[in-house]
């Protein structure tokens, strides 16, 4: 009897026990459900931890990406920043923070708006909630307009003339982010805060996203002009050609056959 009874003691307990084991795993799968739901946005919007950039050589060739959103704009935003005088790794980096690479609503089909920029494109526009700093990363939400595209192309080209035509009151507002005028891309993301977005952290964002996937890449050299004048550049060993207003390395290049990594070695740029 008294072995009966110990062993129906010991049997009780370890219900007891498994009760509160059940209870506690039970609150716990609440509480990890509460933190799961509560990182989805950051998880969008910025999975560059996720993504590594792939090894890239560029050797007069265009470079490629193993993300798939980067390789729908590496070769218009390189091309364009190119042109414009503009940094590509910082006109990527945007792209990929305004946008949540290119998975927010305002950037997914059919409004293709890249960078938040508001207003209207060609009388095409779209509502849409969003966040303003007043300071110190205090976010406020407010409904605004945007503008709406047809494709990335018109995005990325728009924003390169904002970039460049600055704006109403100001069109030199944003020349500080140009190539000409900056030492690196981290002198053109810090010029950008604040004018561009009213997050105070935003060149911290954007400098740790082309820092961790190798945008620098993508970026061309300034053109000969900006650095040599009309002094004439080797183009092939014993070989010159005068730079004319209006050159570049990329074009000069594919002008003799040659890379661009050649080109600047042959002229120690």
């Amino acid at each position: 009897m008294s072995s009966s009874r110990k062993q129906v003691i010991k049997k009780r307990k370890l219900t007891l026990l498994n009760d509160k084991l059940k209870h506690t795993s039970l609150r716990m799968r609440k509480s990890f459900a509460l933190i799961g739901a509560s990182a989805l946005i950051p998880s969008l919007v910025a999975p560059t931890i996720q993504t590594k950039a792939a090894e890239v050589s560029v050797k007069g060739q265009t470079a490629q990406h193993q993300n798939p959103f980067l390789n729908s704009i590496i070769p218009a935003a390189s091309k364009i920043a190119e042109k414009n005088d503009l940094y590509a790794s910082v006109m990527m980096a945007q792209a990929i923070l305004e946008s949540g690479w290119g998975q927010s609503t305002l950037a997914k089909s059919p409004n293709h708006n890249l960078f938040g920029i508001k207003g209207d494109y060609q009388g095409e526009t779209v509502a849409m909630d969003t966040l303003e700093d007043s300071g110190n990363q205090n976010y406020y939400q407010i409904n605004a307009e945007f503008r709406k595209y047809p494709s990335y192309s018109e995005s990325l080209e728009d924003y390169a003339a904002l970039i460049r035509g600055g704006t109403n009151w100001d069109p030199s507002y944003y020349n500080g982010a140009w190539k000409s005028n900056t030492q690196s891309y981290q002198d053109a993301t810090q010029h950008l805060t604040g004018r561009y977005a009213t997050d105070t952290a935003y060149a911290t964002k954007l400098n740790a996203i082309i820092q961790t996937h190798g945008l620098t890449n993508y970026d061309t050299p300034s053109s000969p002009s900006n650095q040599t004048g009309t002094k004439p550049v080797t183009t092939v060993p014993g070989a010159s050609y005068s730079v004319k207003a209006g050159d570049t390395l990329y074009k000069i290049a594919n002008m003799h056959g040659i890379s661009v990594v050649q080109l600047m070695e042959w002229n120690q740029l």
